[in-house]
């Protein structure tokens, strides 16, 4: 894998993470690319400093063995509830398009959702995008099938 900061025609700067450089300038010239921020395809490599390491330091993706120790048992934490950290204001962007695309081009399918993957794994439903709510454990179950599922953060709609 390799990192690339990357920045778009508007100047925003954002991470990039690709299998190598052929790859990122593929995805480029397909207009696969898209700022999370303003949402253009006009991308490109910011230009960004070397990774050189201090001497006797390794590099940031060296792997470097870690001393074997026994953790000792802790005891298990009391359930409590955490209220997660409020999303970046570009990442609620990217997670509100994204929810109004699968709004718009797939089939709502509710509390049957694991069923009808299945139908339509096995040909017996027409193949089409959906989505629906499932149990972890039914999601568990379909990736063993090997029927492939994404859970996806819902954000509320960027209209309401």
């Amino acid at each position: 894998m390799i990192h690339y900061q990357l920045r778009c025609s508007a100047e925003h700067s954002f991470d990039g993470w690709f299998k190598d450089s052929a790859n990122f300038e593929q995805q480029a010239k397909r207009g696969l690319l898209e700022c999370p921020i303003c949402g253009t395809a006009k991308v490109d490599r910011a230009l960004m400093s070397p990774s050189v390491p201090k001497k006797g330091r390794p590099m940031r993706n060296e792997i470097v063995p870690m001393p074997q120790a026994v953790p000792e048992p802790t005891p298990e934490p009391a359930p409590m509830a955490v209220q997660a950290p409020a999303l970046p204001a570009h990442m609620r962007a990217v997670l509100q398009r994204m929810r109004a695309e699968i709004e718009e081009k797939c089939d709502y399918v509710g509390d049957d959702f694991a069923d009808e993957a299945r139908r339509i794994h096995h040909g017996e439903s027409d193949a089409r995008g959906i989505y629906g709510e499932t149990t972890a454990e039914d999601a568990e179950s379909l990736a063993e099938e090997g029927i492939d599922v994404t859970r996806i953060p819902w954000v509320p709609r960027a209209d309401g």
